[in-house]
Formats: structure tokens, sequence, C-alpha cells
């Protein structure tokens, strides 16, 4: 199993109660490099599971695509496509899990991916990929309102015209200023909350609360390096979106793994008590039980 090393901080007062706190480390750029170059290297070895995990995106992007050109919502188009940043981290878990095991020597497969339902924290991934996705339709829901304070309500006849709107007029570059700033707003957010949450929720017992926190700590310890992560996440999202969303079903599996080894540079989990994933053979749950099977 790797071990990582760097200058850390705690996260809170020492004490006997603090004494399995996450600790933060400082990391650098390099760290960044090093992150996606083990993400390639996971993504390599399991390269099949991970684009079956993950091939609904392009799949879902192409539909979109086809959806919006033929029913006149052109201009939610590229909101939706870039909402997938603020999604992914929950979208991930899989790929998480699969890096998790790699790094300790075991079996890493589509099937071992789909382990995370039984971690002592799904509940509270579930509950932080809720609120990702109320984040996701706030989103959608404001650039639809920045397009309308634009051109009004009506639909663009085609790409074209779309294209025209957009480019050439002083509503449209008014537009592509308010929308990316409010968008760089949301992705902000996202990023501050959910950077390391899911993976450290994964990989140790911990609620979505102490998740998030840990994750804007890391952010403000790290702000240089978290935002430049924040930026190639956007590129390379951007870069995968361009050939027909066809790109999103490697590049979505390399920043799910990066992330994960991100997460194991960046946090100092050592002193925290590792998951105790529930037994593969429990006792047979009824549909009666759901939801609240997920918390037990």
């Amino acid at each position: 199993m790797a071990t990582y090393h760097g200058n850390v901080t705690s996260m809170a007062p020492s004490g006997p109660e603090t004494a399995a706190a996450p600790v933060i480390r400082t990391i650098g750029l390099p760290e960044l490099h090093r992150a996606l170059q083990r993400g390639w290297e996971d993504f390599k070895a399991v390269p099949s599971h991970a684009i079956i995990l993950c091939i609904i995106y392009p799949v879902l992007g192409l539909m979109l695509a086809r959806a919006v050109h033929g029913y006149s919502v052109l201009p939610l188009l590229f909101p939706l496509a870039a909402g997938f940043a603020l999604l992914g981290p929950f979208a991930a878990l899989g790929l998480y899990e699969m890096s998790r095991r790699r790094e300790r020597g075991e079996q890493a497969t589509a099937w071992d991916a789909l382990e995370v339902v039984r971690s002592p924290s799904f509940g509270a991934m579930i509950g932080l990929g809720v609120l990702l996705l109320a984040l996701f339709v706030t989103w959608v829901a404001t650039a639809q309102a920045i397009y309308i304070a634009a051109f009004g309500y009506a639909g663009a006849t085609g790409v074209s015209d779309f294209a025209e709107r957009v480019l050439t007029t002083s509503q449209g570059w008014w537009l592509i200023v308010v929308g990316c700033g409010v968008g760089f707003l949301f992705a902000l957010v996202a990023l501050c909350i959910s950077v390391v949450s899911f993976p450290l929720m994964l990989d140790r017992h911990a609620g979505a609360g102490d998740a998030m926190v840990t994750s804007l700590r890391a952010v403000a310890r790290n702000p240089v390096p978290m935002a430049a992560w924040g930026l190639i996440v956007a590129v390379l999202l951007v870069a995968g979106s361009i050939p027909l969303f066809i790109g999103l079903a490697v590049v979505l599996p390399v920043l799910g793994h990066a992330t994960w080894h991100l997460y194991r540079r960046a946090i100092d989990t050592s002193g925290c008590p590792r998951a105790k994933f529930r037994d593969a053979t429990r006792p047979r749950r009824y549909a009666a039980d759901f939801p609240a099977s997920l918390f037990k």
C-alpha cells in the first residue's frame, strides 16, 4: 500500500476526543501530476470496467444533444454538459473503490466497484449526492434565467442561429461573461465541499458533515493546488465533451481514479478508524426495510 508524506496541519485542537481526526497535508502542483498519473495507471489496469461504469455519460450526452436540437432548448446544452462537473464526485464512487482496492493489492473489477453500497457511510454518500444534485438543478435553472434575461423567451431556430446570437451580439457576450462567472461560483462550491469528501467517506467511517468540513479545510490549506485541480477538471471535461461526448468515457474514469489519489496525498487518515464494510452474507433485506436499511 502506498504511503504519502508531506507537511500536515491538524483539523482541530489536540485531545483524546480528536485524536482520530483527519489531518490535512500541504501539497503542491507536482502532487496533482502524480495523482493524474496514477489515475491513468488505474484506468489502464481496468479500462473496460471503467468505460462500462462511465458509458452512461457519453450516451446521455448524445441523447441530450439530440433532444436539445429537436425541441428548441439549445441554450441549455452547455449548462447541462457543464453540470457533469457538479455531479462527477458522486458518480465516481465506484472508481474510488477500484482505486482503493488496487492500492491495497486487492482485486479490482466492475463488480467490486459495486461494493460501495456496503460502506457504513453509504447513507451519508447518498445525502451528499442529493446535495450536489440540488446544486446541479439550481445551476440549470439559473443558467436558463440568465439566457432569458439576455434574449427573452424566444427559442433559437437551430445551431447556427444560436451561435450567431451568442457570438455576434452584445447580449451574447453579456451571456457568456455572466454565465461563465455564475457557473464558476457553482463549480467552486461543488469543489470546496466534495473534492475529498466521497473518498474520505469510502475510506473511513465519516459522516457527510465531517467529510465536507475536511474538504473545505483541504481547499483552505491548499488554495492554489485545489484551484489548479478545478481548472484541470474543467479543461479535461471540455476536451472530452467536444467529440460528441465520447471522450468522457476516458476522461471521467481517469479523473475519478485521480481524485482518489489526490485524496490520499492531501489527507492523512492514519489515526482514523478504517471503514468496515458490511458482511456480504448479511441476512436478506426486504422492500419494507427501505430506505432505513441504507443506514444500518
